[in-house]
């Protein structure tokens, strides 16, 4: 880029900053490449001076991945919805645009709030907060934070300030506007950042409140990790025409990523997990274990504190406090192991983690894509094991076809490296550990009691779980899962006996009896006996005829998968002629035999791979007549999560009944009895439009109104009076416009007076009944 062009874009011909202008004059060529190379990335974007200065100051070189895609949209005006993970730079995202939009401090008497950033938790509303100051440095915006648990009078003073910009978190911010009757009608830009946790922590009623009070005209982008359906149909409503920009997408799993599959029945998952923390997994890896609801999740902590396995664990409904400081733990490597369900892991960033193991299995591919995600990142190795029951392998089939890989089933007896398979734990292994947890159970009491809890909450995990694929409840019925073999992970800490005994057990397992239960133990001469032997000797063949073409068909699919290659060099070219000229007389001759008047017309088939089209497939989206193209990005991008609690399962699940008193039956809860409403701080459903006259009181101490409509006559009084009489600049002339500044200040208004005479009246009718109350 030439210098004029750059010149234009910061909207200035010197480059330089502070005291390095005067250097720029005397050497205008050399200077000016250096601070460019100082400006790095940003100045492409066309800031203005003020701005790029503060980013100068903040000490940022180049733009972020997320930063090169988000802030040219946001320049343009669009609303944005984001997807990026925390680190990423996405606070810079939404801030420089809002500081390119803003620019000038706006006036004393100017219409009021300009912008607002929510914010779900009081610590990143903080942390934003300083990163605008750092930021806004030179611009000479004015901002304040609105945040629950601070007292609510300096806020409303705050708000008074007419600051340009208010970070805030959703609850108070909606209680303040609705305590001052707030409006919001010069709002321009809207930032809902971390959008995902937003809702969450069902802060969705004071979203939709806010929404309807700002206005139409306004750029609102929205920042997200996930992307739930809750969220999508949030930004429908709330955005126009929003661009979707996505960054580390995870639709693919990273080759650096091992996976290992383990079949056990759901009873003996609990012993299966401890065989697999105490043989496979080393004692120095950091681990996370995932659990379906937070019952298990407790359950499982208790489980490893019982076994001498240090771990924390962390669910939804689990204090903030205690949340962060089980976190800290796991982070600072003070214990290994980490239990949690998946909408808790959403918030939780572990660069360094080693194992991923899926205690429950996730019902839907997207979903285990973003579990094992966080593991073997930046070019790091990791493991991920998954507990397969029997009711989940229909779901393991549906992740394989997501993935593109083949199921690969071990067998008995053969050993194999192969850790990508789906393999079993030897029994002689999974025995001993199972009767120790059943030990356990009997002796501890707090165990036994989570036990009957965790598998109460899993039948409640059933219903909301959605279903798996058709196609996928097809083939599992056709697999053979009772001849799987031992997984090479446990190949080590097995011995050849138990191998054997495995494999014993395994033919036990299929053995089946040529008689049937009416033979065993009757004579060869009873009625019984005689018509069993005739049934089987009418059917034999049929049975022989069944076997025969399921063992035609294993020994088909095991000849394609070990079919070598043949290449057109290996061929003679005689050989090629006569295949082809075989196969197009034959074609031709079958082709010849059926009239062309009974053949019915067909259609011509177009093949991508040898067609090109007059125009591009995504003509429409680069032209901008895309419809609903925001929908079709987002239906890719959305993740549900199914929830942890017995709240949030009984949403999914279910319709909740309630006894009718009047009808005498049961009634289902009616959820549009909440409209109108809007949860308060205390948890409470409340009116929207609800006013404790907290603000009111505030307005009559502070005397708020008579300063703001006397503030302009004062100005212009006081300016009269200054240019008549100039306060002289001595000790005494300070002190006696301090003086006149406190007088004014207690001047009260004509309602005060009215109300201390009313006082007074009713203390002197007061003291006159009690004194002839006295006299009597």
């Amino acid at each position: 880029m030439c210098l004029s062009e750059m010149a234009q874009i910061t909207g200035s011909s010197d480059i330089g900053f502070g005291d390095e202008e005067s250097e720029n004059d005397q050497f205008p060529n050399a200077n000016k490449t250096k601070n460019l190379k100082k400006l790095g990335g940003f100045h492409t974007f066309g800031l203005s001076l003020p701005l790029i200065k503060g980013i100068q100051k903040k000490g940022y070189k180049t733009p972020t991945p997320i930063q090169r895609k988000t802030i040219p949209f946001a320049l343009e005006g669009r609303d944005v919805v984001a997807m990026a993970r925390t680190g990423s730079g996405k606070t810079a995202c939404f801030l420089i645009p809002l500081f390119e939009k803003l620019k000038k401090r706006a006036g004393k008497n100017s219409c009021g709030i300009r912008a607002l950033i929510l914010s779900p938790t009081r610590e990143l509303a903080i942390q934003t907060l300083k990163f605008v100051k750092e930021l806004g440095k030179f611009t000479g915006l004015r901002s304040s934070i609105v945040l629950g648990g601070d007292p609510m009078e300096s806020q409303f003073s705050a708000l008074h300030a007419n600051p340009d910009l208010i970070v805030a978190t959703p609850g108070r911010f909606l209680h303040v506007c609705v305590e001052m009757n707030l409006r919001l009608s010069s709002v321009e830009y809207v930032v809902f950042d971390e959008a995902d946790r937003l809702f969450e922590m069902g802060f969705g009623e004071q979203l939709q409140e806010i929404i309807k009070r700002l206005p139409e005209a306004r750029q609102t982008l929205l920042f997200s990790a996930t992307l739930p359906k809750v969220l999508v149909e949030f930004a429908r409503a709330g955005l126009s025409d929003p661009v979707l920009v996505r960054l580390d997408v995870e639709s693919k799993i990273p080759s650096t990523l091992k996976l290992s599959f383990v079949s056990c029945p759901s009873d003996e998952k609990p012993a299966a997990l401890l065989c697999l923390l105490k043989h496979v997994v080393s004692s120095g890896n950091q681990s996370i274990i995932f659990a379906a609801t937070k019952h298990h999740v407790e359950y499982l902590h208790k489980l490893l504190e019982a076994c001498d396995i240090k771990s924390t664990y962390i669910y939804s409904d689990l204090d903030p406090t205690a949340r962060k400081i089980n976190a800290a733990k796991f982070q600072t490597k003070k214990v290994q192991m980490l239990v949690v369900t998946d909408v808790a892991a959403r918030g939780i960033d572990i660069p360094h983690l080693d194992v991923v193991i899926n205690y429950n299995f996730p019902a839907k591919p997207k979903l285990f894509v973003h579990r094992v995600g966080r593991c073997a990142r930046a070019g790091r190795e990791g493991h991920a094991y998954s507990l397969v029951s029997s009711d989940e392998t229909c779901y393991l089939l549906d992740l394989l076809l997501f993935l593109g890989r083949p199921i690969n089933l071990l067998e008995s007896g053969v050993e194999s490296k192969e850790e990508d398979a789906v393999g079993c734990i030897p029994r002689g292994l999974i025995e001993e550990e199972l009767s120790r947890v059943l030990q356990l159970h009997e002796t501890n009491f707090d165990l036994s009691s989570l036990v009957k809890v965790s598998s109460n909450a899993y039948k409640n995990y059933l219903r909301s779980r959605p279903g798996a694929s058709r196609e996928s409840v097809k083939r599992v019925k056709e697999i053979n899962w009772s001849s799987v073999g031992v997984h090479p992970a446990f190949t080590s800490s097995s011995d050849s006996s138990e191998e054997l005994k495995f494999n014993f057990l395994s033919q036990m397992k299929q053995y089946r009896p040529l008689g049937t239960i009416f033979e065993v133990g009757q004579p060869s001469t009873s009625e019984v006996y005689n018509v069993m032997k005739i049934k089987r000797n009418k059917h034999n063949l049929k049975i022989l005829k069944y076997h025969e073409k399921v063992n035609d068909k294993i020994m088909e699919t095991k000849a394609l998968s070990r079919r070598p290659t043949v290449s057109l060099e290996s061929c003679n070219s005689d050989d090629i002629t006569s295949t082809f000229s075989s196969i197009v007389t034959d074609k031709k001759r079958k082709m010849n035999t059926i009239d062309d008047s009974l053949q019915p017309e067909k259609k011509r088939i177009v093949r991508d791979e040898n067609y090109i089209p007059y125009k591009p497939v995504d003509m429409h989206t680069e032209l901008g007549l895309a419809v609903n193209n925001f929908n079709q990005e987002a239906s890719k991008a959305v993740l549900d999560l199914t929830g942890d609690t017995k709240d949030a399962l009984s949403k999914k699940g279910r319709a909740r009944m309630i006894w009718d008193k009047k009808k005498k039956k049961m009634v289902g809860v009616n959820n549009n009895s909440k409209e109108g409403k809007i949860k308060s701080e205390s948890g409470a459903w409340i009116p929207a439009s609800f006013r404790s006259g907290r603000y009111d009181q505030w307005v009559a101490k502070t005397k708020a109104d008579a300063d703001e409509e006397s503030e302009q006559s004062d100005d212009e009084n006081s300016r009269a009076k200054t240019a008549q009489r100039p306060t002289p600049h001595t000790h005494w002339g300070h002190h006696n416009a301090k003086m006149n500044a406190k007088v004014k200040s207690d001047l009260k208004r004509p309602e005060q007076i009215l109300k201390a005479r009313k006082m007074q009246e009713k203390k002197k009718r007061m003291s006159q009944r009690k004194k002839k109350s006295k006299r009597r």
